[in-house]
């Protein structure tokens, strides 16, 4: 089995988001954490860490498309941030549509508490999202 690169996924919300990172062969994913949206700026650092420790020239990041298909005004604040770390990155987008309510079902089964933590349910979403894309490509 080959080592690939690792591939890093990004559920990104309004306030925070979720991070995960593939497994050196591209089969799965886990949560690495939570990254504060304090400023634009800030948020895009600290991807570039991520990448920098991991080695990362893939993001794998979450579009919010509307229940009917369409792009709405939360995607395109996406593709707007995300357009920041396309000179640098490879950047795949994912219809990530329901991954939050997902994520919520799994930490339940899991009795993990993240209702007081929400940060638990955008780094799950993330892992959501990545998992989706690895297993797209592994299919």
């Amino acid at each position: 089995m080959e080592i690939k690169d690792r591939i890093l996924g990004l559920d990104i919300g309004e306030k925070r988001i979720g991070v995960a990172i593939s497994d050196p062969f591209g089969l799965f994913s886990s949560a690495l954490g939570v990254i504060l949206r304090v400023t634009d700026d800030m948020a895009i650092e600290e991807i570039k860490k991520y990448c920098q420790t991991y080695n990362v020239k893939k993001i794998v990041a979450g579009l919010p498309y509307n229940m009917d298909g369409t792009l709405g005004f939360q995607a395109q604040k996406t593709l707007k941030f995300m357009s920041k770390l396309e000179k640098f990155y490879e950047i795949i987008y994912k219809d990530e549509r329901l991954t939050s309510f997902e994520a919520e079902e799994i930490l339940k089964k899991e009795k993990k508490k993240y209702t007081k933590n929400k940060g638990l349910v955008d780094a799950k979403a993330a892992c959501l999202i990545l998992q989706s894309y690895l297993g797209e490509q592994n299919g």
